[in-house]
This record gives C-alpha cells, sequence and structure tokens, in this order.
C-alpha cells in the first residue's frame, strides 16, 4: 500500500478555503459593525415578529460559514460557472443591504435589495439542485433567513 498524496491543485483548492472563509465572514462583520442599527432604526415602528437584535449576530456568523464554504467549493471546481456568478451576485446583494437600509435609511431601497437577493437565491438553488445537492441545501436556510428579512423588510416600509 502507497501513501496518498496530495497534487499541487488539490492543495491549492485547500488553500483556497480560510480565504473565503475570513473574506466572507470578514467583510460581512466589518460591514454588520459599520452599519449597526441605531436610533433611527430604534425609532422605526416594527411588525410584532421582530426578534431580538442578538439573534442576528449568531444567524448570520452560521449563514457566512455555509456561504464561504459554498463559494468556496464552487469556485475550486467551476469557477466560471454560472453557479459561481449567481454566488458572486448574491454576495454583492447581501453586502448591499445593510448600508441601504440601515446606513443611507432606505428602507424601501433595501427592500428591492433584498427581495433581489431571495430571488437569486431560488435561481442558485434551481440551479444547483440536480447537480450539487449539498450546495443547493447549503443556501435553503439561508434563503429562510433572507426571505424572513424581506417580509420584516416590507413590513418597515409598510408601517412606516
Amino acid at each position: 500500500m502507497t501513501p496518498q498524496t496530495t497534487s499541487p491543485a488539490s492543495a491549492n483548492r485547500w488553500l483556497l478555503l480560510p480565504v473565503f472563509l475570513v473574506a466572507v465572514i470578514g467583510i460581512g462583520f466589518v460591514i454588520g459593525t459599520l452599519t449597526a442599527p441605531g436610533e433611527w432604526y430604534a425609532a422605526l415602528t416594527k411588525p410584532w415578529f421582530t426578534p431580538p437584535g442578538w439573534l442576528f449576530g449568531p444567524v448570520w456568523a452560521v449563514l457566512y460559514v455555509i456561504i464561504a464554504l459554498t463559494g468556496w467549493h464552487l469556485f475550486t471546481a467551476r469557477p466560471r460557472s454560472t453557479e459561481m456568478r449567481l454566488w458572486w451576485v448574491q454576495m454583492a446583494l447581501n453586502f448591499l443591504w445593510s448600508p441601504v437600509f440601515f446606513a443611507l435609511h432606505l428602507p424601501a431601497l433595501g427592500l428591492l435589495v433584498i427581495a433581489n437577493l431571495a430571488l437569486v437565491l431560488v435561481f442558485f438553488i434551481r440551479r444547483t439542485w440536480t447537480a450539487q445537492r449539498i450546495v443547493a441545501l447549503g443556501f435553503v436556510p439561508y434563503l429562510a433567513w433572507a426571505s424572513f428579512a424581506t417580509l420584516l423588510n416590507l413590513s418597515i416600509v409598510v408601517l412606516n
């Protein structure tokens, strides 16, 4: 029996994992910190189903790990694929929402951003469902949270 060796391509693949984790979680954390809800958000009328503020950080931490792992997997397998392009689009929309909603105080525009994020997630899941089921399933909780956030955003627009 001969010991298995790691090919250079395989080694490079694993070197990209911390890059994706640090980039997604790090950028998400920085954006979340810079656009933390303040007095403006506290003064808004919010629906009865608004979760406590402490819940958002842990949920996003878990989701960002899943998002990073998914992006890493797709990038190392098929970096120019439609699935990877959808991944980049959802990431841009994800990172755009907090500045639009919290920093610019534009909930209606935030609603447009987050509704498009949810739509891109649906396309992503549908696109990956047959060939990469584990990737698709990883984004199901993300879609659930983004859909909930879309409803919350819509309710804030209506109530204010």
